[in-house]
């Protein structure tokens, strides 16, 4: 079928792809997993539930969250009935979230905990188009994100629903991401959903993509890039694992063994050195073996001839030391990408000669 609009994936997952674990988060140390027709389900229940607040085509609806499954339910929710969504990073200051929520206009919000609330709470009289507040968490006070759906299914406008669908047009307005205001107060970018979906094609032959891999999401979903990557994702019938935070990377990829994994340079950079301190605990042969394969690494030829002799000395490092190194990041990965800032050519070059092939985004809001 054809993708025209963002939410027109809702119905590959009807027919094409159907997955037990489609997105995933932790909740309480433990992975709950969400299936394609709980992608389904979720995505109605949160349209009915906006539908019964009286939210309308054409209004703003702003996500103030960490990356979780909840986040990707309420932003199709919201596609499906052309109201536009207005991710913010959950990070921002209170002068920036107060600025961006008055300057589009939004009228309801989903957050993820109680620090955002904190944040809404001392602005609350500066913000007096804002509504309703939506919680992924359960916080006293505030309606909770079940609540919410429990409202959204006892409000089925099925019909309804699917005519507001049939009206959107590839050329209507998606989302408007908010730059981070470091030159001055945060500038909205407005894109359609043919400025995603064009890019997400765009995107489908960097990788043998393929239904029964599992990504590992990191970055911020407000963020353009991974905002895209997620959408690829599904548009591929690929898992996705949201992971728990900067500090559980590497325990994440172990749980996960993700085919694919999107972060930025540091993170990278973190891994290699992670790799060399423990190379430099090692002794006698192995420490050997260590020093030889990051000799081998550093002469790697990217997309160049490395010759019989180097690609022999290669294979033997490659079973001695470098699956060990992929084993490390979850042992499956077919493809790394680094976005944000350039990476260092030398790292490049290490990894590819390790198996680790990296790939480098640029993700322009604009």
């Amino acid at each position: 079928m054809e993708i025209n609009r963002v939410f027109d994936i809702i119905d590959l997952y009807k027919s094409k792809y159907k997955k037990d674990d489609l997105l995933c988060g932790k909740e309480n140390k433990v992975w709950k997993k969400y299936s394609s027709d709980d992608f389904i389900n979720f995505s109605n229940w949160v349209s009915y539930g906006l539908l019964a607040l009286g939210l309308k085509e054409g209004d703003k609806v702003a996500i103030v969250s960490n990356n979780r499954p909840e986040w990707i339910f309420a932003d199709y929710g919201c596609q499906q009935l052309g109201i536009v969504t207005v991710p913010i990073f959950p990070t921002c200051s209170n002068n920036d979230l107060k600025f961006i929520l008055n300057h589009a206009e939004v009228k309801a919000v989903f957050i993820s905990d109680k620090s955002i609330y904190a944040k809404l709470a001392a602005i609350q009289d500066e913000i007096p188009g804002v509504k309703n507040v939506i919680s992924f968490d359960h916080l006293v006070g505030l309606m909770s994100f079940s609540d919410f759906i429990e409202q959204g299914k006892k409000n089925e406008q099925k019909e309804k629903v699917e005519s507001i669908k049939k009206n959107i047009k590839p050329s209507d307005l998606l989302t408007i991401l908010y730059t981070s205001g470091t030159t001055g107060t945060p500038k909205g970018v407005m894109l359609s959903h043919s400025n995603l979906v064009e890019n997400v094609k765009a995107c489908q032959d960097i990788a043998p993509f393929a239904p029964w891999w599992k990504a590992l999401s990191f970055l911020p979903l407000n963020h353009v890039y991974e905002r895209m990557l997620i959408t690829l994702y599904l548009f591929e019938g690929i898992s996705t694992y949201f992971a728990e935070g900067f500090e559980t990377i590497g325990d994440n990829l172990k749980e996960v063994q993700p085919q694919i994994f999107v972060s930025v340079p540091r993170l990278i950079e973190r891994v290699y050195e992670k790799i060399t301190a423990a190379g430099e605990k090692l002794t006698g042969f192995k420490r050997k073996m260590f020093d030889w394969s990051i000799e081998i690494a550093e002469q790697y030829e990217v997309g160049g001839a490395n010759g019989f002799m180097y690609e022999l000395k290669r294979k033997i490092v490659d079973k001695l030391v470098y699956k060990k190194w992929r084993d490390a990041v979850g042992g499956k990965l077919v493809c790394m990408a680094s976005g944000g800032a350039a990476l260092n050519p030398k790292l490049e070059r290490i990894f590819l000669c390790a198996g680790l092939k990296v790939l480098q985004g640029y993700g322009l809001t604009e």
